[in-house]
């Protein structure tokens, strides 16, 4: 359904507040109302991180999928430090000139040690649009869990990353108490359990 006016966009200014290994953009600007005419002019500082893709890895013989556990700054509590270590699905930055199916291959090997044969895209998902222009590209891997476990991540990146292979069962669970709170892990993870008999039959199993 169209909406009743056009939306557009007017840019009063753009001023680069921050530029360092992140880049911080503040906008002046002013856009269209639905119900007619414009707002008011606006001031927004946006965060410039780049580009990510997430990874779920998973077994469908043995119905197990691959997590990660690492210290996460962004999630730092110094009244209960256990909350600073998120349990997460793999990730990466897009770095120049690499495509997101290449990261994704290559954060498996860095973060968890395990080898993906097959590659099916879920979503590309805006991470928190309110002040970040970040995209993440979900993707659910095809693994052989039986090969996967211990301590990974490379100490030149300070990365203490401990792998974990679970059940999607459990995984679901873990979710449901609150463990698995990070939204790309939580997104890949519901997506699989809605279409875990469509990878089956994708990856002609059983």
């Amino acid at each position: 359904m169209s909406p009743p006016y056009p939306k557009k966009i007017e840019l009063v200014d753009k001023i680069l507040a921050y530029n360092g290994y992140f880049k911080i953009v503040k906008y002046h600007l002013r856009h269209t109302l639905f119900r007619g005419g414009w707002s008011g002019e606006m001031s927004r500082e946006v965060f410039e991180r780049g580009h990510a893709v997430a990874l779920l890895p998973y077994d469908p013989i043995r119905e197990q999928v691959v997590l990660v556990e690492q210290f996460r700054a962004g999630a730092l509590s110094l009244e209960n430090p256990e909350q600073s270590w998120l349990w997460e699905i793999i990730a990466g930055i897009i770095e120049p000139e690499e495509t997101p199916i290449e990261v994704a291959h290559r954060e498996a090997e860095e973060e968890a040690g395990c080898r993906v044969t097959d590659l099916i895209p879920l979503h590309k998902v805006l991470l928190s649009p309110g002040g970040t222009t970040e995209t993440c590209q979900l993707y659910c891997g095809r693994v052989d869990a039986s090969t996967v476990g211990g301590i990974y991540g490379l100490a030149e990146e300070n990365e203490d990353i401990q792998v974990h292979v679970v059940t999607l069962d459990e995984a679901l669970a873990l979710i449901d108490k609150g463990i698995i709170c990070s939204s790309p892990a939580i997104i890949a993870l519901q997506w699989l359990a809605l279409h875990k008999a469509m990878v089956k039959q994708r990856w002609q199993v059983a």
